[in-house]
Order: C-alpha cells, then sequence, then structure tokens
C-alpha cells in the first residue's frame, strides 16, 4: 500500500497586518493618474543620488539577498536542479565569506518554482524556515480554463506552498474592465486561503503607466499581499519607471487603508548594482518597513551570483569568475 507522507508549509514571516482588502472604488481608480516624463527624471536620478562604497555596499548586498526569491522556472526543470537551488537558498554565499562579513546563518527570502516542483521545493528546504513560492494560474499568460486557474492555486498550496504568485488577465486592464479585474483578484486570493498572493501584473503589456498604475490599485483593493512587475518572460519586465508608479500606488493604499502591501521587482535584474539601486527607491519612497522579506523580495535567479562576486571582491580585492558561485 503507497503511504503519503505530510508536507508541512512554512508559512512567510510578517510583522503586520494582512491586507483585507476593499470594496472596490472605482472613483479612486479614475482619479489616478501617471506623469510618465516626471516619474522617469525620478527613476533617473536614482543612480546619482544614492551611492553606496566598501562596507556599506557591502551591508546592502547582504540585506538583498535576504529579500531573493531565488527562481527557477524552465521548462526543463528538474527534482535534481530545484534541490540544488534549495540548498543554494540554504546556503546563499560561502560559509567562510559569510564568516568574514559577519552574516552566519544568511538565507535568502524563498524558493520560486512551478507547481510540478513544489513538494520538491518543500522537502529540500525543511527546517531551514524558507518558503515555497509557486508561480499559478496558467503562468505565464494567464489565458487558462478559470476553473484550471482557481484548481491549480489549490493544488500547490496542498503541495506545500506558502506563496502564490497568481497572474492577472491583462485584457481586463487593457480594455479597463476594473469590475472584471477586481472580481478575478478577489476570487483569486480567497483561493489562496493562508499562502500569501502576489500578483503579477505583467507590466511591459499593460501599455502606459497609468494602467499600471491603477491595475496596482485595483489588485490591492481585491486583497493582494504583494504586487509584481513581470512573470520575467515578457520582452520588457521590471524597470525603475515601472517599479516608482507601483510603490507609489502601495503608498496611497496604505495611506487611505492603513494596510501594508509588498512589492516585488522580477525579470531583467541580474546585477548588484541593480539592486542596490532597488533597494534605493525602496527606503526613499516607502521607508524602512518595505526593506524587509515580508514586504520586498527581487524575483531572480542569476542576481544572487554577482552579489557573491561583489562581495568576494570586497574581501579580497579580486573579482573570481562567474563559475566560483553557480547555482548549484
Amino acid at each position: 500500500m503507497q503511504m503519503t507522507e505530510t508536507v508541512t508549509t512554512q508559512l512567510p514571516q510578517v510583522t503586520h497586518a494582512r491586507n483585507p482588502g476593499m470594496v472596490l472604488d472605482l472613483d479612486w481608480v479614475a482619479a489616478l493618474q501617471a506623469n510618465t516624463s516626471a516619474i522617469e527624471r525620478r527613476a533617473a536620478t536614482l543612480g546619482g543620488r544614492r551611492s553606496v562604497k566598501k562596507d556599506w555596499q557591502a551591508a546592502w548586498l547582504l540585506k538583498a539577498i535576504s529579500l531573493i526569491d531565488l527562481t527557477t522556472l524552465s521548462g526543463d526543470d528538474t527534482a535534481g536542479r530545484v534541490r540544488r537551488l534549495c540548498a543554494k537558498a540554504r546556503q546563499p554565499v560561502r560559509p567562510e565569506m559569510l564568516a568574514a562579513l559577519g552574516m552566519p546563518g544568511l538565507t535568502v527570502g524563498a524558493v520560486c518554482v512551478y507547481h510540478e516542483m513544489v513538494e520538491t521545493a518543500v522537502r529540500a528546504l525543511e527546517g531551514s524556515g524558507i518558503p515555497v513560492a509557486a508561480v499559478s494560474t496558467g503562468f505565464p499568460a494567464g489565458l487558462s480554463p478559470w476553473h484550471l486557474r482557481l484548481a491549480e492555486i489549490g493544488e500547490s498550496v496542498r503541495a506545500g506552498a506558502a506563496e502564490i504568485d497568481i497572474v492577472i488577465s491583462r485584457r481586463h486592464v487593457l480594455t479597463q474592465n476594473w469590475q472584471a479585474l477586481y472580481d478575478e483578484m478577489a476570487e483569486m486570493r480567497a483561493a489562496c486561503g493562508d499562502a500569501h498572493v502576489k500578483a503579477i501584473l505583467a507590466t511591459g503589456e499593460l501599455g502606459t503607466l497609468r494602467n499600471v498604475a491603477r491595475a496596482s490599485l485595483v489588485c490591492m483593493m481585491a486583497g493582494a499581499d504583494f504586487i509584481k512587475t513581470s512573470t520575467g518572460k515578457e520582452s520588457v519586465n521590471a524597470t525603475l519607471p515601472v517599479s516608482l508608479t507601483m510603490v507609489r500606488a502601495i503608498r496611497d493604499y496604505e495611506a487611505r487603508t492603513g494596510f501594508k502591501v509588498g512589492y516585488k521587482p522580477a525579470g531583467g535584474i541580474s546585477k548588484a548594482k541593480d539592486a542596490l539601486l532597488y533597494l534605493a527607491l525602496m527606503k526613499d519612497e516607502l521607508g524602512h518597513p518595505w526593506l524587509q522579506p515580508d514586504l520586498f523580495r527581487f524575483g531572480a535567479s542569476s542576481l544572487l551570483g554577482d552579489i557573491e562576486r561583489q562581495l568576494e571582491h570586497h574581501l579580497t580585492g579580486h573579482y573570481s569568475a562567474a563559475n566560483r558561485h553557480a547555482m548549484g
């Protein structure tokens, strides 16, 4: 007789009240605008206005590691690859380097995989405190039948996923059907239960920053715990102007409701210097609470390798080859 083992879900550690959502306020949505030229000018100043060096840079890079959703979303994923990724999540930087930097025990924020690999990741991370996130709802296009999208959420939660990264129907944004987007998001949030839900907007396919701002607000009204830029599969993924638009929507939502919503830029963030820019943006616009894993994540895979190279340079004065910092 086949025995079924119990899967223990590692729920995300949060320090704030979970966003319960609110009734859709179409007047607020319609009033929301985005000054594209001003947003782009503000985003362009970040690199010059916020620069950190030496020990301070190393400290910020260590912080960035703790905020990474270490991700593999490839068609050729195997259980072995996922287990190696989970080993890297547990030990993201070589132990001797972390000891020298005074940060033994540092881990990433989460591991993100397809549903098929959730149970493998949960077992590989058991006892680590690192949650597993699953991409869901017909990722990346979000065009599978509605009942299957909801069923996929349930299957991933039962397999042990503590976080569900869902994709919205872009057509609702492009046709300004905010009620449909709200209803869809609210139902997906309900299907997640205790698992936290990250709403992927696929911003590169929404056309304008105003659409990005309004879609962000509607998803938060419907109960999203995080709003996320991209699937990583679009031609344009996370950018600083899009991020500024989304974090200001988060700031407005908190000011109006008192509830904090997290932010996850994903796709195209592969260099340590880029991570520093995003951290500066979060610190400037939202403050210290959004520099913690319960409110900010990087969706990335190659970013960790470059951060590890920069930390080794900080310690030794030399850059090592990228193959010395493999993902597994």
